[in-house]
């Protein structure tokens, strides 16, 4: 039996599904990473499809969605960085996927889509920010080719740290 794998750039309609996968993915990555209280702050589905239907409203960022025989699974957000100082980056906003199929490899490729799509849109260097306790998501990163930098940032009751890759 073969499995079919798709992605495709997000649309208008997309909304609830990003939403789910997003608050879906946080209850189960960032349990011991936020607290309880900060946790059901950022995983309410009403606030995450509000979030997504106005991303997408606004044409907003360059989203994506990886589908497991036609079953919406990963979702990626990327655009040019937010970051004061760093204009000629990409940043990988946001990937997750749901926990049913973690260590397939679909992140991977929805990864190595994203990075192709950054490189077609002319930017040779990337960035995001990661949990520093998100050790499951930096190995990751680390395994695509990302760098640890220096930079950190608090985020609720957790701290973020940076890391770049140059493509």
């Amino acid at each position: 039996m073969s499995i079919n794998v798709n992605i495709r750039k997000v649309k208008i309609g997309d909304e609830t599904i990003l939403a789910y996968i997003q608050t879906e993915s946080w209850k189960i990555a960032f349990q011991q990473i936020l607290s309880k209280e900060a946790l059901d702050k950022y995983t309410d589905i009403n606030k995450a499809t509000d979030m997504y239907k106005n991303l997408l409203n606004n044409d907003a960022g360059n989203g994506l969605i990886l589908s497991v025989d036609e079953k919406p699974h990963c979702i990626a957000y990327w655009d040019k960085t937010r970051e004061e100082g760093m204009p000629d980056y990409a940043e990988l906003i946001c990937i997750h996927s749901l926990q049913n199929n973690w260590g397939k490899g679909y992140g991977s490729m929805m990864m190595d889509y994203v990075i192709k799509e950054i490189k077609e849109a002319a930017f040779d260097k990337v960035m995001l920010w990661v949990f520093e306790d998100n050790t499951r998501a930096r190995k990751f990163y680390e395994n695509h080719g990302f760098v640890l930098t220096e930079k950190t940032k608090k985020f609720s009751d957790s701290v973020e740290v940076m890391y770049c890759k140059v493509l």
